[in-house]
């Protein structure tokens, strides 16, 4: 029987299933990668958009992505989740 992945959120810290959670990466742009397997720099969140904010406003996500967020870079990306309906 194989084990799921588990990450941690960086918005609430709390762990959970890969498969509960939103792969955020850093190559080029900051984008969502929902199959989890695209290049680059990755951070995970929860499909809350509650833990997305969080994770910017205290500077956690452009820390674990290694890169600097401009001021509408986290609600764009909000947007972009709502959007492909990943919550």
């Amino acid at each position: 029987m194989a084990r799921e992945p588990v990450r941690t959120c960086v918005g609430c810290r709390a762990r959970a299933r890969k498969a509960e959670l939103v792969r955020i990466v850093a190559a080029s742009g900051l984008r969502v990668d929902l199959s989890g397997t695209a290049p680059g720099r990755g951070a995970y969140v929860h499909r809350d958009p509650a833990c997305l904010a969080a994770a910017g406003r205290a500077g956690v996500l452009a820390r674990a992505l290694r890169t600097g967020l401009g001021g509408g870079e986290v609600g764009r990306l909000m947007l972009e989740i709502e959007r492909i309906g990943a919550v």
